[in-house]
C-alpha cells in the first residue's frame, strides 16, 4: 500500500492540475492572513493606528471552506462618533477581500477597550514605549 501511494504522490500533474493543486493549499491558509491585512488598513478616525493593532478587533473567525468571515470588535468609547458606521465599513473592506464570500461585523462593548490591548507596533507608533 505505501508502493502504491509513493507512486501517485510522484506522477506528474498537467500544468492546470499543478496550478489549481497548488491554489487549493494555499487559499486556505492566505485567506485569514488577507483578512487581517484589510484590517490592518482600516484606521480608527481618532487614533493614527489601524483597528487590528490599535486592539478593537475582538475576535476573528474565517471559515476558509465557506469564505466566511466573522468578527467582534469595540470602538475606544462607547460614545464615539462612528459606532453607528464604522462596522459597516469594516464589513465593506472585508467584503473585497478576494475569496470573503460573506463578512459580519459584531460591535461589542464587554470588555471595555483599553491601551492594554495596543500591539506593540501600536504602542511605538503613539511614542508610548
Amino acid at each position: 500500500m505505501n508502493d502504491e501511494k509513493q507512486t501517485r504522490e510522484a506522477a506528474p500533474l498537467a500544468d492546470g492540475e499543478a496550478g489549481a493543486a497548488a491554489e487549493a493549499q494555499a487559499a486556505p491558509a492566505d485567506l485569514k492572513a488577507r483578512v487581517i491585512e484589510a484590517l490592518r488598513e482600516i484606521y480608527d478616525p481618532e487614533i493614527p493606528v489601524n483597528i487590528y493593532d490599535l486592539g478593537l478587533i475582538y475576535g476573528l473567525d474565517v471559515d476558509e471552506a465557506t469564505g466566511s468571515v466573522s468578527v467582534e470588535m469595540t470602538l475606544t468609547a462607547p460614545g464615539c462618533p462612528v459606532a453607528q458606521t464604522f462596522p459597516g465599513q469594516v464589513e465593506d473592506r472585508l467584503l473585497a477581500v478576494e475569496g470573503v464570500r460573506d463578512a459580519r461585523v459584531e460591535l461589542v462593548w464587554d470588555p471595555p477597550w483599553t491601551q492594554d490591548r495596543l500591539s506593540e507596533e501600536a504602542k511605538l507608533q503613539l511614542g508610548l514605549l
